[in-house]
């Protein structure tokens, strides 16, 4: 029977939203309207079983409801609706103990005091856990070490690089040696290079020699299919896919995946391409507006019979194809499969 560090069952957090009130004129404030309320489901009745030693990716675009699924696991929001436990306590019940079994990984740069050294921020955060001073001290020089931050241990954080704080951000995160960890888009906004020691890390080091189990949220589809044991994707705060990357792009085997690179195309010709026979989604992305610079991904059922018709559509329409070529399926595609959109809409 396998071990679950983290179980939801029907998880919901609703926000409320004003309405916007037409006629905010004298009528208006005479006549005491209020605004009705707008319910925003953040997370919608999601369901969640995330093994021991796992590293289980929560992949979607900006606004589907991935941080608020971490702040409810972490107990930052108490659920509306439906139960999550955490290392076998209730997030509502038992919120300290679920504190206790877990380390909080951020992208960006909040979170960190910049007058302080790095050496200085670690410590900090290992009082709050209440660790004894000499096991602190022991811990925070095993730290350092493990994302190459011991050399500048004791500069203060406002003289860190955004990849040298991103990385003080994750050993923060373990500070208190936890048996889980919830990563949110820790990787967000860095360089390339910065961004390989954190994903090496997390997934040689954390997962592999200390067998943490990980939840790690990203919209990053390369960086999902590379460190993620299983994925599930969440859109308008609804889980409508879940499992190993290598299945969930075998679901779409069966539909060819057409991909252009064009120039001097026009905003209208991206609607008309819907229109051709045998095309299921056209996704367009403008790379330079400018010159009409665009990547084209085409579903079809058959690239043989859709790839002559759409290229003829587009040099009749005036567009110069760069590339062209049928593609493998991506993790991008599958979402797109699936929501009829792009990731990063």
């Amino acid at each position: 029977m396998p071990v679950y560090s983290i179980e939801a069952e029907n998880l919901t957090k609703i926000f409320e939203k004003k309405a916007e009130t037409e006629g905010k004129g004298l009528k208006h404030f005479l006549r005491r309207v209020r605004p009705k309320k707008e319910e925003i489901r953040a997370v919608d009745h999601i369901n969640l079983k995330i093994e021991e030693g796992e590293l289980f990716g929560l992949l979607g675009p900006n606004g589907a409801g991935k941080t608020t699924t971490i702040k409810l696991l972490c107990t930052l929001l108490i659920p509306d609706e439906g139960t999550a436990t955490v290392n076998g306590y209730d997030v509502t019940k038992h919120p300290r103990e679920v504190q206790r079994s877990i380390g909080v990984v951020t992208g960006g740069e909040r979170g960190l005091y910049w007058r302080l050294t790095g050496r200085e921020n670690l410590w900090f955060f290992s009082q709050l856990y209440n660790i004894p001073g000499n096991i602190a001290k022991k811990r925070i020089d095993e730290l350092l070490p493990l994302v190459e931050l011991e050399k500048r241990a004791d500069d203060h954080v406002e003289k860190y690089s955004r990849g040298m704080k991103q990385r003080l951000h994750v050993i923060r995160g373990l500070i208190n040696d936890p048996p889980i960890l919830l990563m949110d888009e820790p990787t967000l906004g860095l360089d390339p290079g910065s961004a390989r020691v954190i994903r090496d890390f997390v997934k040689d080091k954390l997962q592999g020699e200390q067998n943490k189990t990980i939840l790690h949220t990203t919209h990053y589809m390369e960086e999902a299919d590379q460190l993620c044991d299983r994925i599930a994707i969440i859109d308008h705060g609804k889980i409508i896919a879940l499992d190993t990357p290598g299945k969930l792009k075998k679901k779409i085997r069966r539909t060819d995946i057409i991909s252009l690179t064009v120039s001097n195309l026009r905003q209208a010709d991206e609607k008309r391409l819907q229109t051709i026979d045998g095309v299921k989604k056209a996704v367009t992305v403008f790379t330079d507006p400018t010159v009409g610079g665009a990547t084209i991904k085409i579903h079809c059922d058959n690239a043989e019979e859709v790839m002559p018709v759409a290229t003829e559509f587009l040099i009749r329409n005036g567009a110069r194809i760069m590339t062209l070529e049928q593609a493998k399926p991506t993790l991008e595609d599958v979402f797109v499969s699936m929501t009829g959109r792009k990731l990063r809409d």
